[in-house]
């Protein structure tokens, strides 16, 4: 076996402040095996009960418990029962606790058990049974949540952990809370922790030493210790604003090192979700290699070894605190949110973080532990597991390397292996209880994760109560072949959307930030119409300028005349029998090309949008990838129309196929610059008909950008051209013409209903009516009922509202609360805008830019002059005065009949209205002209199927936010004055393109037909 003095030799590194040996050790695995299978027996025998687990369910007789039981052996009670005690916090009389139990747990799909269903079975919440039910299970949740969180406030929490002293066991303490987001909130978490430390080392010093924990190799350790999450320090924290999330944390992390420093307690990082990891490391190994800072021992840092890439930051940490000169604490965990990192990362089409078998985690958890404590010198461990055979390693290790006792101990969570605990304390070594604290609202979160972790058929808890034999649960974890563990498929088949940049990836960061610097070299240029096939100059011309910076000109754009309107439409006129003809998968294939240069071009084309409409860039960057998704979309339902259908008799052949109409127009808006005018564009094109774009012209720099691809991919000349001119006379010009068979607009109600209405007079000449797609915009609702979760709920109203400065058709610009609710979620909503960040779209940090233009900027003015007069303002926030800003503006106590409440206003301005019931919240959601977009933040199952069956709107968002549609996932579009015709993205999109017909031939001649199948 193995020393330590045969695994180090001295080495000095000149950047340190002291010596460090280097560990250079090459020792397999299997090594420390046998030891490991001793320890993990000693440590299980200890562990486990007498009696059987299923006879500790038969015989106990609190609810807590059996709750547990009952989700264990039913998944889809689990699924139900979590669910409620999600929502638990949020009801507030016990009729609304039954009610909720009855709609919850008596879905036709859950199995109740007897005594369950016996409880659950009243007619009215009101009644004394419901009360009773309401009762028994409420409070066995909050048994449950007492379980796992050491208190709901300091007091019983230094209860909790001078009883854990008295066990010889250490501790850390984490404030419980999943959302910051509002910088109140931040300043809070910072105050809290700042009063937690006080009061904790204020008790410690009453504390008789206990030198199993207090003392280890003649060296003190804290007795305080507390867990903080870096995320909490700041609620604008993104990956993106590197230097500004870095910036307003740091402040906050260097008070709070030195308050704890002075108190005497340390401090220990928690790590969060993935998209965090790699910034929280990189603040943390800065701040940690200050002068300040650098020679403290007392702080710690999280890996999580369900991450794929969680052996190269547990080796990066130990090159960098070579550099460092001072060890600090590793907490090693398996992870905690891989339910929620899977699915993100299904959703959004990216590589999966984490491993997805937990042998997989085990196997990587082995090896971080031997490849940490094999570099003992360097870092302090601190193994967190309650699988006994991963503790039972870490000691197998500890023992065979003579490890000293300052640098390992071993960590569980609170009320999840007091057993294990006890013994690895009997077997030597310093144990360190994670206590989580804090009110049962903000706790609920945390409790849904440990009743998932406890009921997962995986947990190692689990299968031990079960007594699996010990073979089985002690056996080195078998990982699975590399295929069997790569990537979940993101979905389960049909159309796969092209992934989003992810910006916590410093490779795709930095080009993306890197392009708008690049496209700026561009600026100036002048972009002239394509008319068949050749860029015309043009006698007249405008400047399309950067919102943010009105004296940045991002390009001349020439602006067709009614002359070269005409020649256009003949050139395509011309060009239409030839296209018509050319083969669906040509055309498909086109777009697949253009597809493929909007992908390769994609910072760049995000770059034109963030200057040229002022839109941030993580929602440019979205837009990009919804232009590559209408080309492959329409391509592929192309392709899928092409063959029609067949309804053959004897004797009787009939064919149901498609033709293309013939010239379509069509008139794009600013605010979504690229990814609208393409897919209206492309679904023309693949559909056989000849096309014609007359864009916006705030934003026609982009649509010439467009225009270089799809001519690039091969579209031939007359069958595209690019039209930019005024509406009021080359637009209107187009509509009325007698040639033009079909308008798509995306635009104001105004414009739109004009449109509908010119293009339906029959023109001299015309022998065909005219086809009219036309989205109009919303006024757009979210109902927030007293369920909701109001850290989601908040969020979504907040990004749905002033992202993109409320500037898209889907934006909210209504949200309709529930009275119990109001005046919480108004404070909080205030507060949550209030933290915004206003500013430039091309600054990392932005997230509400200016407005489009001067126009649109002093119209959003008068609408808030007018809501002065009919509401109050909850919040108006300064903006800059260089640019077309307008701050966020929330109006509360707003009458559903006023100006603000029905007109769109397309700006970041947001009413908030109040309802009494949630049949009121629906009235009030239904009453305005339009139907585009509505949210429901609720967790009453009743509520949300009457959204979804009342709620007048074409796409309805719940318990999500309300803009970012996905082209196949959520084909977009509304009805009423918000628009007319099929949704976008969707599968009878093309349809409204093309002309249906039907051949019939009558296959007889002199009474004899062909025979099907015959030779």
């Amino acid at each position: 076996m193995p020393t330590a003095d045969h695994l180090l030799i001295s080495a000095f590194n000149p950047l340190s402040t002291q010596e460090f040996p280097r560990v250079v050790t090459h020792v397999p695995p299997s090594t420390y095996e046998p030891r490991t299978q001793d320890i993990a027996r000693t440590l299980l025998a200890a562990t486990r009960e007498h009696r059987s687990f299923l006879a500790q369910v038969r015989d106990q007789m609190r609810w807590d418990d059996k709750l547990l039981a009952w989700a264990m052996g039913n998944p889809n009670l689990r699924v139900q029962l979590f669910r409620f005690i999600d929502c638990l916090p949020a009801l507030h009389s016990k009729a609304e606790i039954a009610r909720h139990l009855q709609e919850y747990l008596g879905d036709p799909t859950v199995e109740l058990p007897a005594a369950l269903k016996a409880m659950l079975n009243f007619a009215n919440p009101d009644s004394m049974p419901g009360q009773l039910a309401a009762t028994t299970v409420s409070t066995a949740v909050q048994t449950l949540a007492h379980k796992y969180i050491a208190g709901e406030n300091i007091q019983q929490v230094i209860k909790t952990v001078e009883r854990l002293r008295r066990e010889k066991m250490a501790f850390t303490v984490d404030l419980l809370g999943e959302a910051v987001i509002t910088e109140g909130e931040a300043q809070a978490y910072l105050e809290s922790y700042l009063e937690l430390i006080s009061q904790l080392t204020t008790a410690a010093k009453n504390w008789t030493t206990i030198p199993a924990i207090d003392q280890a190799d003649s060296e003190a350790i804290p007795r305080v210790q507390v867990s903080v999450k870096l995320t909490a320090f700041y609620s604008q924290f993104d990956p993106l604003d590197v230097q500004g999330s870095q910036a307003r944390v740091s402040d906050r992390i260097r008070l709070l090192l030195r308050r704890a420093q002075g108190m005497g307690a340390a401090v220990h990082f928690d790590m969060e979700q993935y998209a965090y990891k790699d910034l929280t490391l990189a603040i943390l190994k800065q701040i940690l290699l200050e002068d300040e800072f650098r020679d403290r021992t007392d702080i710690g840092i999280t890996l999580q070894a369900y991450l794929r890439d969680s052996e190269q930051d547990l080796q990066g940490l130990i090159t960098w605190v070579q550099e460092r000169g001072h060890p600090l604490t590793v907490r090693l965990v398996k992870g905690a949110y891989w339910d929620q990192e899977t699915i993100k990362a299904s959703q959004k089409h990216w590589s999966q973080p984490v491993f997805n078998h937990k042998a997989a985690t085990d196997a990587n958890f082995e090896r971080l532990t031997q490849m940490l404590l094999e570099h003992h010198p360097y870092l302090y461990a601190a193994i967190g597991s309650h699988n006994v055979r991963s503790q039972a390693k870490a000691m197998a290790i500890a023992d065979s390397l003579q490890i000293p006792h300052r640098r390992i101990e071993l960590q569980v969570l609170y009320g999840m292996a007091d057993r294990l605990a006890k013994s690895l304390v009997d077997q030597g070594y310093r144990v360190r209880v994670y206590c989580p604290y804090g009110e049962l609202i903000p706790g609920m979160a945390y409790l849904i994760r440990r009743l998932l972790e406890n009921t997962a058929n995986s947990s190692f808890l689990r299968q031990s109560l079960e007594e699996r034999p010990l073979e089985e649960l002690l056996a080195p974890p078998i990982v699975p072949p590399v295929a069997a563990d790569s990537d979940i498929p993101p979905t389960a088949g049909g159309f796969v959307n092209v992934a989003d940049r992810d910006y916590a990836d410093p490779t795709q960061r930095e080009p993306a930030l890197g392009a708008i610097q690049q496209v700026r070299q561009q600026l100036g240029k002048t972009y002239w119409p394509l008319i068949k096939g050749e860029y015309q100059t043009t006698a007249a011309t405008i400047d399309s300028v950067n919102p943010s910076h009105p004296s940045e000109v991002i390009g001349k754009v020439g602006l067709v005349s009614i002359d070269q309107a005409e020649h256009a439409l003949q050139a395509a006129k011309a060009a239409f029998p030839s296209w018509q003809r050319t083969p669906v998968a040509k055309r498909a294939g086109m777009l697949r090309q253009a597809a493929a240069l909007l992908q390769q071009r994609r910072d760049q084309l995000a770059a034109w949008i963030v200057l040229e409409v002022g839109k941030p860039l993580q929602e440019a960057d979205a837009e990009v990838s919804e232009a590559i998704d209408f080309c492959h979309y329409y391509a592929d339902e192309m392709e899928r129309l092409l063959s029609g259908y067949n309804y053959d008799l004897p004797g009787e052949t009939n064919h149901y196929h498609y033709q293309p109409r013939g010239i379509v127009v069509v008139i794009s808006p600013w605010n979504f610059p690229l990814a609208i005018p393409t897919g209206m564009v492309v679904a023309a094109l693949v559909a056989g008909n000849c096309t014609l774009l007359k864009p916006a012209e705030t934003s026609s720099v982009i649509t010439a950008k467009l225009t270089e691809i799809l001519v690039e991919s091969g579209i031939p000349r007359g069958v595209f051209q690019h039209l930019p001119g005024k509406g009021s006379t080359v637009g209107a010009y187009l509509v009325k013409h007698p040639n033009v068979h079909m308008i798509t607009f995306t635009g104001s109600q105004a414009v739109g209903c004009r449109i509908y209405a010119e293009a339906a007079l029959l023109q001299p000449g015309q022998k065909h009516l005219k086809r009219v797609v036309a989205e109009m915009g919303g006024k757009n609702a979210i109902i927030v009922d007293e369920s909701a979760d109001l850290d989601q709920a908040v969020q979504g109203v907040v990004d749905a509202a002033f992202s993109y400065s409320g500037q898209k058709c889907s934006a909210c610009s209504r949200v309709i609360v529930l009275a119990p609710i109001y005046e919480v979620f108004l404070n909080r909503l205030v507060e949550a805008a209030r933290s915004l960040n206003v500013g430039a779209a091309d600054h990392p940090s932005t997230q509400v830019g200016p407005v489009i233009d001067a126009n649109a900027r002093d119209r959003i003015r008068d609408y808030i002059a007018a809501g002065r007069d009919e509401a109050t303002v909850a919040l108006e926030m300064l903006a800059p005065d260089s640019g077309y800003f307008i701050g966020p503006i929330i109006f509360s106590e707003v009458p559903a009949d006023a100006k603000v409440a029905q007109e769109e206003i397309f700006g970041p301005v947001l009413s908030v209205l109040r309802a009494n019931s949630f049949p009121e919240a629906i009235a009030l959601a239904n009453d305005t002209p339009y139907a585009l977009t509505g949210g429901l933040y609720s967790r009453t199952p009743s509520h949300i199927h009457q959204a979804e069956v009342e709620f007048e709107v074409g796409n309805l968002y719940i318990n999500r936010g309300i803009t970012g549609a996905i082209v196949a996932r959520q084909p977009f579009g509304g009805f009423k004055l918000s628009g007319v015709g099929s949704k976008a993205g969707g599968p009878d999109y093309l349809l409204q393109f093309l002309e249906p017909r039907v051949i019939t031939e009558n296959i007889q001649r002199q009474g004899f037909a062909p025979i099907e199948g015959a030779d």
